[in-house]
């Protein structure tokens, strides 16, 4: 079975989707409808910006979920997804792909998702971590035993969690996770914490736009963050979308998920390898690849 994922936040390259603008009309057209829905020429940014300009929030997410979207959409006939699932703010596209959401409305749920984030982020002083080579429990209890907000946010593969929280408790956590063995505990250049408790005036912002937008049946079954297994129910994907800005994003368990119930290829599409490389590392058995063009 063919299971398509999308990346999130950090896939991002100046001159990403240059090429697809420039040899497919549908994507030329697509890309000028997001300039026009956003109020300002992302295309100029991604395509000849700093990576400074591509940093910022409110142009980064957009940026990558118009990149995976487009690219599945010029993709045509051969885009056979037998299901779906996305890394965080990939989970967008991924809904996209399957028909839950149209490309406008899951455009204008991004940049309203990005703008919600970075406004929680100014609210208080925040960051992440990657921890590197640590069983998930022992860095879930390191979590536990510290004093302040910090919680295990992207479990990515065996042996690579990433927490996230107030910065201190991040510190603190860091130098307990060294001594409890961990190969590497760094902080990351992100804007706050993301998929922790500290996000959740923008889990509130979100769900009033969720609400409003309309969610159809999907094509096929998204392996979404939260429950880790198969939904195609509109409704639920919905409250799992909600969930998600609070809750961690439990992608090794996605895919083991997804190999259980039958996925033999994993295509990425968007920018970038990392989600395959977290594949091999879940499942050594898949097959991977990035998304082809005719």
């Amino acid at each position: 079975m063919n299971a398509y994922i999308f990346p999130g936040q950090g896939a991002q390259f100046v001159g990403m989707g240059l090429d697809l603008y420039e040899k497919y009309p549908l994507a030329q057209e697509l890309f000028e409808k997001a300039n026009d829905i956003l109020g300002f020429r992302i295309t100029d940014i991604m395509f000849e910006g700093t990576p400074e300009d591509l940093k910022q929030t409110k142009v980064t997410q957009p940026a990558i979920y118009l990149h995976s979207v487009i690219m599945s959409k010029v993709m045509g006939d051969t885009f056979k997804p037998d299901m779906v699932a996305g890394h965080s703010l990939g989970e967008f596209s991924a809904l996209v792909a399957n028909g839950t959401l149209t490309f406008e409305d899951g455009l204008k749920l991004v940049s309203k998702r990005a703008l919600a984030m970075q406004k929680a982020c100014e609210m208080q002083s925040s960051t992440m971590a990657a921890v590197l080579g640590l069983e998930d429990a022992v860095v879930e209890k390191v979590c536990e035993e510290i004093d302040g907000v910090v919680v295990a946010a992207n479990y990515n593969c065996p042996g690579q969690l990433v927490i996230s929280g107030e910065v201190e408790a991040i510190n603190a956590a860091c130098e307990k996770l060294k001594e409890a063995g961990a190969r590497r505990a760094l902080l990351l250049p992100v804007g706050g914490a993301f998929h922790s408790p500290l996000m959740e005036p923008a889990r509130e912002e979100l769900a009033a736009a969720i609400e409003n937008t309309t969610f159809s049946e999907p094509s096929c079954p998204i392996y979404q963050n939260v429950p880790t297994t198969a939904v195609k129910n509109a409704e639920e994907i919905k409250k799992n979308l909600i969930s998600q800005l609070t809750a961690p994003v439990k992608w090794t368990q996605s895919v083991q998920n997804m190999v259980a119930d039958g996925a033999t290829l994993f295509t990425e599409v968007g920018p970038g390898k990392v989600l395959q490389g977290l594949v091999k590392k879940i499942n050594r058995a898949s097959e991977t690849t990035s998304a082809e063009l005719a």
